[in-house]
């Protein structure tokens, strides 16, 4: 599988596996763990997304758990994770209101739990899970490059920031910001028209994307027209409508990172299927025309 850089020590595959369902699963067991990372590293998925947050705070002692059974997988594998919003939640009984918080004393500390929790002593990637409205950009900036500094991060970026979110805090920082994981999909098109893409696309720097299948609402009444044509493109593919409606991302020049989410064995045996396929300018447009309702101006 193709890889892209984030920056001079660190790339990612190009579709990552997305772990926020990681502790819904039934089996939370290291075994079954270890087989969904087998099953994607089979397929040269390399890069995993976590977030201090999934699972009520206990995805990423889920995939710990694996990481200790089999510690020889840690250098096989990119981990990602977030930080920044603080939910309520019984193992913060003192929190009154959900929030976000990007002081320093927090990130610390967060970092500090993600290593421990998967038993690593080193994040590849960190994000600023979600713009914070109290940011003091200077104070996240400095405990940001000094996490890297420290070697405690190799990379660090953002998720969910629009263009000013991005430029504030990287004024603040030495340390390239490598990456904006955003919400992104045939159900999401709107950062291909407001500026997002492309101010990332003029940077040369790849972003990341969320729910590339919107979350399953794809699947979901109201989009007939839009999956019979994902279909009938992917049985000349010998693959599903899923595959296809990822392939329409890889299709953009912005070298777009879908993260993909599923605990199902089987279909995250088949998740590389996308990369196989390659669409033309016409049939990406008829997608995005059946996507958004209308025919372009």
């Amino acid at each position: 599988m193709e890889r892209l850089p984030l920056n001079a020590d660190l790339d990612l595959s190009r579709i990552v596996y997305g772990m926020w369902r990681l502790a819904d699963d039934e089996d939370r067991s290291a075994g079954h763990v270890r087989a969904k990372i087998d099953a994607c590293l089979e397929q040269g998925i390399t890069s995993f997304d976590q977030a201090d947050i999934y699972g009520d705070y206990e995805s990423q002692t889920v995939l710990g758990g694996a990481l200790k059974d089999a510690p020889e997988l840690r250098g096989k594998i990119e981990i990602v994770s977030k930080c920044d919003i603080a939910l309520i939640s019984d193992k913060f009984p003192d929190r009154q209101v959900k929030h976000y918080n990007t002081e320093a004393g927090y990130i610390r500390a967060s970092v500090e739990r993600s290593l421990r929790e998967m038993g690593t002593d080193y994040l590849d990637l960190l994000l600023i899970h979600r713009p914070d409205p109290l940011m003091d950009h200077h104070e996240t900036g400095a405990v940001l490059d000094e996490l890297v500094t420290s070697g405690k991060l190799r990379a660090v970026g953002v998720s969910n920031f629009r263009p000013h979110d991005w430029t504030l805090l990287q004024s603040a920082m030495r340390t390239p910001l490598a990456t904006n994981q955003i919400e992104l999909s045939l159900l999401s098109t709107e950062p291909f028209r407001n500026g997002d893409i492309a101010f990332m696309q003029e940077r040369g720097i790849p972003p990341m994307a969320w729910s590339p299948l919107g979350g399953g609402a794809l699947f979901g009444p109201g989009h007939e027209a839009l999956r019979e044509e994902l279909a009938r493109i992917g049985a000349d593919y010998g693959t599903d409508e899923s595959a296809v409606a990822i392939a329409w991302l890889l299709r953009h020049p912005a070298q777009i990172i879908p993260v993909l989410g599923t605990n199902n064995l089987g279909r995250i045996r088949s998740i590389a299927e996308a990369a196989k396929i390659r669409l033309d300018r016409e049939t990406w447009f008829t997608l995005y025309e059946l996507a958004t309702g209308a025919e372009v101006p």
